[in-house]
């Protein structure tokens, strides 16, 4: 992995390459205030990276599994979604308790898209490997290590995310181009009454991880659709940003003021026409926004 001089952006997207790393599949990009890192996974190498974007410096933490997503914890480590269940790593990546085992079969499913609500708990989905069915849940995991099932028939479960204020949840379901939002519960860590947020229709608008802003935007990264959109708590689109790969993946907010958005992506099973394209796929971007997001939830236990 090396680090690319954050001022060389490519000349048509605001983005500039922030660690040219070219994973399989970059995912679950998290900014850690305290540490002024970026964290994020390759799910396919399963591995996860802790990015120094002061000095370049890359450690890989790799993982026995398919890693899905993670979250910080409060405790120091990591929870992490690993093919089989949730499990907690030590400060240096090292997978050491299952704390709650996978709710689907590891031989056709594994975990996806996660984060942790205001309250600490981890909501992680997942999804068929085979997408030849609708048949992955959400699921929420408490500090006390009971795992909820809270809905399910769900493709391929992404865009998690919460407005500023912990009472909307937000979820895509990837091959369905639609963002849905949930009035949530925060005491219960219950979503409830399901609504189209927003609906695309277009063949490159399929709506993948996503990150809540500090003003309530949403901002979506879209696989296949070479672009981050950025969307109004009322469903409203404000902004198309190109970005330097057609498959991004996932945004998270970082830097000293956490105006920086960064954009993991992915160079999996993509053509060799394409690659030429967009040689930089599966790196990790960066882009500079006015507005900033918000510290990143730790998981409480």
């Amino acid at each position: 992995m090396n680090p690319t001089d954050p001022h060389v952006q490519d000349a048509d997207s605001p983005f500039a390459c922030a660690l040219d790393c070219r994973a399989s599949l970059g995912e679950s990009p998290v900014w850690s205030v305290d540490e002024q890192v970026l964290y994020f996974v390759d799910i396919n190498a399963p591995a996860l990276h802790r990015f120094d974007p002061a000095s370049g410096a890359v450690a890989t933490m790799p993982m026995p599994s398919a890693i899905g997503s993670f979250a910080l914890r409060r405790r120091g480590g990591f929870v992490v979604a690993l093919r089989d269940g949730v499990w907690f790593a030590d400060r240096d990546g090292r997978v050491q308790e299952r704390i709650a085992a996978a709710p689907y079969d590891p031989a056709t499913h594994r975990f996806n898209d996660g984060r942790c609500d205001l309250q600490g708990r981890f909501l992680v989905g997942a999804m068929k490997e085979q997408p030849d069915a609708a048949s992955a849940p959400l699921v929420r995991v408490d500090p006390d290590r009971t795992l909820t099932v809270l809905f399910d028939g769900i493709a391929t479960s992404n865009g998690l995310g919460w407005s500023p204020d912990g009472r909307t949840m937000y979820h895509a379901d990837t091959p369905t181009r639609t963002i849905r939002a949930f009035d949530y519960d925060d005491a219960r860590g219950t979503p409830s009454n399901p609504r189209v947020f927003a609906a695309f229709t277009g063949e490159g608008e399929r709506p993948d991880g996503g990150a809540v802003d500090s003003a309530g935007n949403y901002w979506s990264a879209f696989y296949r659709g070479g672009k981050v959109v950025k969307i109004s708590p009322r469903g409203e689109l404000l902004a198309e940003y190109p970005t330097p790969a057609l498959c991004p993946t996932m945004c998270a907010f970082g830097g000293p003021d956490l105006c920086t958005l960064y954009v993991t992506s992915a160079r999996q099973k993509r053509p060799d026409d394409e690659l030429a394209r967009f040689p930089r796929s599966g790196s990790v971007f960066s882009m500079r926004v006015d507005v900033p997001g918000r510290p990143e939830p730790r998981f409480a236990g």
